[in-house]
């Protein structure tokens, strides 16, 4: 798994050594935390995704750590997002879920699953939705396009 790990943190944009300070912490982390993993299966998506938020918060506190050339303006600088970036991303994220809303049960349920999880259980989810596992891709996608078709309508008011 460790060249796997490499590729997800070398893409956060990472040299060599901070890479390898993100492995060897996501490794630390699985051995500690190995108990807790109920699903073998699992292991595999646990150690991207821990990598992953490693790999994010090691370059987001790269960035703070970044000298800045000008010290007053670095003073009066927010560490968080602005408020207009947080209220696009609210809106964003309310008129997916509008859209979501107005789909039938089982694309809502499809959908949320997917949303939630790196790498779903097709045979849970096929007995959770009672659809066939191959039918659950080819759904998902109507559902998709469901959803792009309530959100392009819902742009034009």
């Amino acid at each position: 798994m460790t060249p796997v790990l490499w590729h997800v943190v070398r893409a956060y944009g990472h040299d060599r050594e901070a890479a390898e300070d993100v492995i060897q912490a996501t490794w630390l982390g699985f051995v500690r935390l190995h108990q807790t993993i109920a699903d073998p299966q699992a292991v595999a998506s646990w150690l991207i995704t821990s990598a992953r938020r490693g790999a994010a918060a090691h370059a987001k506190a790269a960035r703070r750590a970044a000298p800045v050339e000008d010290e007053t303006l670095a003073a009066v600088l927010p560490d968080e997002e602005s408020a207009e970036a947080v209220a696009v991303l609210d809106d964003e994220a309310q008129r997916l879920w509008e859209a979501v809303a107005t789909l039938d049960e089982r694309c809502r349920k499809l959908l949320r699953v997917i949303a939630f999880m790196d790498r779903p259980d097709y045979h849970a989810l096929s007995q959770d939705l009672d659809m066939p596992v191959g039918s659950i891709g080819p759904t998902r996608a109507r559902c998709l396009a469901k959803v792009r078709t309530a959100l392009t309508r819902g742009g034009e008011r």
